[in-house]
């Protein structure tokens, strides 16, 4: 939960080779008992680089349909096309929703979970998912983004959620 130190640190790259399979399996179910589309390892107190995401169950985005994917060490190599807002959420900071202001494409270096290279380029919805669970793994979270402004009004909101004095659908962890 937001207020975990976790959450703000550079994930370190995990050991190539690494059997990562079960993490991955339990992440992917963690995330759909939440009905999130992207979870990173931060999100569940692991500092290392990985995020999966499932935009499957987004029925009005035919985009969507397929994408379901693991991303180790993954890195971000290019952004370009025009940024566009949309309003974002994120698990670790339940019930807050802002227009964020994202670049409409990026490039991705990753490894799948068997260890397979992939560089990949994403659009629309796919490169906003992956920038969204990029960040956390880089140790930033979508208020970031936010103005100056608008962080202050939601203060006490994100000090009530570091506390655990939130409610969610899901069950949640944070540190005291």
């Amino acid at each position: 939960m937001y207020g975990d130190p976790v959450l703000r640190k550079k994930a370190v790259d995990i050991e190539n080779g690494k059997d990562m399979k079960v993490l991955i399996q339990d992440m992917f179910e963690t995330m759909q008992a939440a009905h999130g589309i992207g979870l990173a390892a931060p999100q569940i107190g692991k500092g290392i680089r990985l995020f999966v995401v499932d935009g499957t169950a987004i029925e009005d985005e035919p985009d969507l349909v397929d994408f379901k994917k693991a991303f180790l060490n993954a890195k971000i190599v290019e952004e370009f096309d025009a940024p566009w807002e949309f309003e974002e959420g994120c698990l670790s900071i339940p019930n807050i929703r802002q227009k964020i202001s994202r670049k409409g494409s990026i490039k991705v270096v990753y490894f799948d979970e068997n260890w397979n290279r992939h560089e990949e380029e994403f659009s629309g919805m796919r490169a906003r998912i992956i920038q969204h669970e990029y960040d956390h793994i880089e140790g930033t979270l979508f208020i970031d983004y936010l103005s100056p402004l608008k962080k202050k009004m939601l203060k006490g909101k994100l000090n009530d959620i570091s506390k655990g004095d939130v409610d969610t659908e899901y069950r949640i962890t944070f540190k005291k």
